[in-house]
């Protein structure tokens, strides 16, 4: 797929590594599945670089808009999954 991910000018180059891990691991969720652990893992590190919920609405919107991968959605479902369970979406 063609788009970027969303960034921020501010964010330094590990924190900018962070948010791409995390929407990586969406799009694995999407593509192959991902364990639980490792999404929530990737989404806790975004957290400490997008603690804001509305920043993080955002940018998840903007991730959302050029893949067509929800971030909220893919959390959500590993927050409601077993505890040992693949996440595909």
């Amino acid at each position: 797929m063609e788009y970027q991910y969303p960034m921020d000018v501010d964010w330094t180059t590990e924190e900018k590594i962070a948010v791409i891990s995390f929407f990586q691991a969406v799009e694995k969720a999407y593509e192959k599945g991902i364990a639980k652990q490792e999404l929530l893992n990737a989404y806790k590190r975004f957290k400490e670089v997008v603690p804001s919920k509305a920043e993080e609405k955002t940018h998840s919107a903007a991730f959302e808009k050029g893949s067509g991968y929800s971030p909220y959605r893919t959390v959500k479902s590993a927050r409601e999954a077993e505890e040992t369970a693949i996440i595909r979406m």
